[in-house]
């Protein structure tokens, strides 16, 4: 009788810690889902805010032809306010451009090397290190294009001013190579290895294996690496306003200094009344901004998603 008790207590507890975990995973689940909810409640709201806010200007002030295709930027003027942003399209367009042609190299030769030579131990140091310079903050990146760049610039090239798009491109090249090598190196870690011994069964050396086997295969998600630099690159503001000498300027060559489209927010909206038209078309260059590097960045997930996939 006590036996048959004891077994009936045991099938008890069981059940109890049953229910207690089965409460956990349903709780669980809902945090879960409300994080990832409110996530998207965010971001819309975000978008909701600088729509509104920039609204006014899109029905009172907007002109296409003067707003896309005018290189004046003077809106604090009270009499004459010209509201064009082909130059800061133009400088932003030059850094982000520079920028991939500086880290394009620098992460795909760092992601072959992580992901088909270096082996154990090595292997993880390096992809922590490239973890950790995707953790440095925008603004010391800036400070090293001021501080740094900048005179060796001025001492290299014979220059008058370093703060131009040859800096702010390095500078936003280096800082988007971190993540570029990351998303790289999964593209090529995707590729299976039957793809590789075929190839190597057929007498092609490493290199020939990488160039003519790894890569083509990778292709996707290797632009889906690019396109993601891109949107870094595009949404960049503290190392861009440090390094590119801010000036509302359509650039000739790569030692002009020039204006981004995120620095330009930064740096007036502090300094604009309320309401103001010079107000409400800075957020109307935020709406252009996030459409942009949303398409850019939706682009680039929905390619690496489907890389990992397949």
């Amino acid at each position: 009788m006590s036996a048959v008790k004891q077994v009936s207590q045991t099938n008890a507890a069981d059940f109890d810690r049953r229910n207690l975990d089965w409460y956990f995973d349903k709780l669980v689940q809902v945090v879960v889902f409300f994080a990832g909810i409110s996530a998207i409640i965010f971001v819309l709201g975000i978008f909701t805010f600088i729509t509104i806010e920039g609204f006014g200007f899109l029905v009172e002030d907007f002109s296409f032809r003067e707003f896309f295709l005018s290189p004046f930027w003077e809106p604090s003027d009270e009499d004459a306010p010209e509201y064009g942003i082909l130059a800061l399209i133009a400088g932003t367009a030059s850094v982000t451009g520079l920028a991939m042609i500086v880290a394009i190299p620098f992460s795909l030769g760092a992601a072959i090397y992580i992901g088909e030579f270096s082996t154990g131990k090595t292997r993880e140091y390096l992809k922590v290190l490239v973890e950790l310079l995707a953790a440095i903050p925008s603004v010391v990146w800036g400070f090293i294009g001021l501080s740094i760049m900048n005179p060796i610039i001025i001492a290299v090239f014979d220059v008058p001013v370093g703060l131009n798009v040859l800096n702010a491109g390095i500078i936003l090249g280096l800082m988007a190579a971190p993540i570029m090598t990351s998303i790289a190196e999964d593209a090529l870690k995707a590729v299976p290895d039957r793809y590789r011994e075929a190839a190597e069964a057929l007498g092609a050396t490493r290199w020939q294996v990488i160039f003519k086997t790894v890569l083509p295969a990778a292709k996707n998600g290797l632009l889906g690496a690019v396109l993601l630099g891109v949107g870094r690159g595009f949404g960049e503001t503290m190392a861009v306003l440090m390094a590119t000498g801010h000036a509302v300027n359509i650039p000739g060559s790569v030692f002009d200094s020039v204006r981004a489209l995120t620095a330009t927010i930064a740096a007036e909206l502090g300094e604009t009344a309320v309401g103001s038209p010079h107000y409400k078309v800075l957020f109307t260059i935020g709406i252009f901004l996030f459409l942009i590097t949303f398409l850019i960045n939706l682009t680039a997930d929905l390619i690496v998603r489907g890389v990992r996939k397949g």
